[in-house]
Formats: C-alpha cells, sequence, structure tokens
C-alpha cells in the first residue's frame, strides 16, 4: 500500500451546504482527492448542528471530516477573486445551492469552462437544474415521498412513512460520486471537463425503479408489507427481532429443515413462490411460534446453521456495538478538536493498493493560510489584508454550542 487514495492528486472544490453536495465531497475525500472546503465566516452552519459528542456535531463530522477548510465571505468581490484562482488550480467543484445561485453569484458552468477548460461541475439539487420543479426548494424526505417509498413501507393501513436517516441524501451523493469519477475517466481521453445535475428526486424514483415499472407497464400497485414469497419478514424473539429472508424457490427445503415441517417440503401449498404467497400466514405463524422462543442470538445461529439468511434487526444501540463496522472500518474513531476523539464513516472499499483516506474534520478556516499562500501565492501581507477587511476568516460560534 502507497498511503494515498486513488484519487490522489485531484483536488475539490467544495460550496455544498448541509448534507448530499458534502456528502459527495467527502467520498470523493475519503478516495483520495484533496477537497478544499470554502464555507462561510464563522463556519457552515450544519457545525452548530445536534446530535453533539461532547462540543462536537455528529451531524457535520460524517459530511465533511477528512477536508481542509477555506472560510470567507463570498459576497465580496475579493473572495470572488480567490475563488476564480482557486477553480484554475481544481478538478471538481461540487455546489447544492438552488438552481439559479450559482450563475447569479457569478460562477456558473459557461464561467467556471472559460477559467479552466478541465473544470468538472457537480451540481447537485432537489428536482435537478431543468424539470417541471426546478425552482422548488427541497431536503432528502421530498426523494422519500415524490417517488412513493414513504407509500410503499410499513404496513397496509398505516400513515406514509418515512425512512430514519437521509437514504436520498447518501444515494444522491454517490449518484454524484459516481459522475464525477465517470467524468475524470472521460477527461483523460477528451482532455475537457463537463458539467453533472443530480438531484434528490431523481434518486428517488431509483430506489423505487421497480414497482414503478410494473404500474407503468402492468398497472401493478405494490401491496406494504407483502413479500413475494414467505417467509421473509421481521420476527419477535424473546429479547428483539431477526430478520428472515428465504423467498427463493431454492431455499424452501432449508426452511422446511429449520422449521422442522420436512413434510412441508411436498405439501402442495408451498412447492411453488406462488402457493407459499397464498398460504403465507400458515408459515409466518410457524415462525413467529419457533422464534418466540429463542434470543436474537440463538435464532440467527440455529437459521445460519441451516443456511438461511438471518440478521439482527437492531437498535442504534446495538448496531453500534456489533463489531462488524468496526473490523471492516465503516466506522472508525480519529481525534477530533471539540470531542477529543470522535467516529466517523470510514472505509467502504478497501483498495489493496491505495486505500481510503479517512481525515480529521477541520476547525473553521483552518487551511486559509495554505490554499491561499502555499496553492494561490498570495503573499503575508495580502492574507493579512484579507483578514483585515473580514473576506476571510479563522472564528467560530462554537461558545454558542451546549457544553
Amino acid at each position: 500500500m502507497n498511503g494515498k487514495g486513488p484519487l490522489n492528486g485531484i483536488r475539490v472544490i467544495d460550496l455544498g451546504r448541509h448534507q448530499a453536495g458534502p456528502r459527495c465531497a467527502q467520498v470523493l475525500a475519503r478516495l483520495g482527492a484533496e477537497v478544499i472546503k470554502v464555507e462561510r465566516l464563522g463556519g457552515e452552519e450544519t457545525r452548530y448542528h445536534a446530535p453533539w459528542v461532547k462540543r462536537q456535531s455528529a451531524y457535520w463530522v460524517q459530511y465533511n471530516s477528512g477536508k481542509k477548510s477555506l472560510s470567507m465571505d463570498l459576497r465580496k468581490e475579493e473572495a470572488k477573486t480567490i475563488l476564480r484562482r482557486l477553480v484554475k488550480a481544481s478538478d471538481v467543484l461540487v455546489q447544492n445551492f438552488r438552481p439559479g445561485t450559482i450563475d447569479e453569484m457569478g460562477f456558473g458552468y459557461d464561467v467556471l469552462k472559460t477559467l479552466n477548460p478541465r473544470i468538472i461541475m457537480v451540481n447537485v439539487s432537489a428536482y435537478g437544474q431543468f424539470g417541471p420543479y426546478r425552482d422548488q426548494i427541497g431536503y432528502d424526505p421530498i426523494g422519500q415521498t415524490m417517488a412513493g417509498i414513504a407509500m410503499v413501507t410499513g404496513e397496509d393501513g398505516m400513515p406514509p412513512i418515512r425512512a430514519g436517516v437521509p437514504i436520498i441524501d447518501r444515494t444522491t451523493a454517490l449518484h454524484s460520486a459516481i459522475g464525477t469519477l465517470a467524468a475524470l475517466f472521460e477527461r483523460n481521453m477528451s482532455g475537457e471537463g463537463q458539467c453533472i445535475d443530480v438531484c434528490l428526486a431523481d434518486s428517488g424514483y431509483s430506489l423505487t425503479e421497480i414497482p414503478i415499472t410494473a404500474y407503468h407497464g402492468a398497472g401493478t400497485i405494490p401491496q406494504r408489507a407483502k413479500s413475494d414469497s414467505a417467509p421473509s419478514g421481521m420476527f419477535p424473539c424473546k429479547d428483539g427481532w431477526v430478520l428472515i429472508s428465504a423467498g427463493d424457490q431454492h431455499h424452501w427445503h432449508r426452511v422446511c429443515a429449520a422449521l422442522g415441517k420436512a413434510e412441508w417440503r411436498e405439501d402442495p401449498r408451498f412447492t411453488t413462490r406462488r402457493e407459499r404467497t397464498r398460504h403465507a400466514e400458515v408459515i409466518n405463524e410457524a415462525m413467529r411460534d419457533l422464534l418466540a422462543t429463542m434470543t436474537m442470538k440463538d435464532a440467527i445461529e440455529h437459521f445460519t446453521r441451516h443456511d438461511v439468511v438471518a440478521a439482527p434487526v437492531n437498535t442504534i444501540p446495538q448496531a453500534a456495538a456489533d463489531p462488524h463496522p468496526w473490523e471492516r472500518r465503516a466506522m472508525v474513531e480519529v481525534p477530533d478538536f471539540l470531542a477529543g476523539t470522535i467516529a466517523v464513516s470510514g472505509d467502504f472499499w478497501h483498495f489493496s493498493r491505495t486505500p481510503a483516506v479517512v481525515g480529521m474534520t477541520p476547525r473553521v478556516g483552518e487551511h486559509n493560510e495554505e490554499v491561499l499562500g502555499e496553492l494561490l501565492g498570495y503573499s503575508k501581507e495580502e492574507i493579512a489584508q484579507l483578514y483585515g477587511d473580514e473576506v476571510i476568516g479563522n472564528r467560530d460560534h462554537y461558545d454558542t454550542i451546549p457544553g
């Protein structure tokens, strides 16, 4: 291993705020890119969002660890000059303002490509840079609701249900990062950058593509909490819940063995997926009866012995205590200037030669002098003047955070 990620040598400007845009840039940072977070004086607002780990925002670190911080007031012309010089020295710019805002700021793609024809611009928004809802604002939930996710989640008769985590922001960030990687690859051949348009609403539809295809082509409307074939679902045990997933035809004989129902292998009620769906309650009742006698650990061991998919339905405390994310480094603990140490998302790729790079969270404006002086060639006197004119800054507002 060389200690450098596969994107070593790529420089990214992150103008993002909140989740989807910054998370895209964070993924690129994990892959080894140098990511310069351009944030407002005092720091991006999500630095001050709960929940807290001591005085550090668990929200902020997940989207911005491993980046450099350049804190400046982009309403001032001197700051815009800095950004123009930075564009010339960078490979990618990520932004997630409302459509049209970046153009009003003077940094639309037409401007960027005149400054740097190789620049790749990543535009992240709620509904896209074009389309019927372009001018509407939105956050993660709009992707879950408009694409139908909230109406296929939960049990029949329940109100719409949102996921408890930002699945749309994370999916959008991954789409953005994948698009960026593809554009970087294509640039190696063409020598030119390009513009990418990714949005939350599209990501929602990427998750309901199967039921939408079924409805669009055949008028099929999915039923909530109905699997294609039993037994597939979450079942209660003595001390919690477990997931059992065994709907495929080749799983059925394993399920029969696990349930102690060898006679069901030839029972005409269960010999095909269609028949098992019609008689699902019989199967599920047997599952509930068996699992009610077991702990989660015992149930998982029992079904695993029979080669049936079984997994815990963890609470957050249980998920945090599971060894998997720590041994796999999906979660890692890093030093932190407020919390001492803090857990952040880590390595999801495990490259054999170019490992992922998991860095610390920067202080507000921590890298002002490095970016302006070492990268852009500003003198100490010029940097001091920029501080004096409040074009750049490195003060924060952590005194507002609960102790």
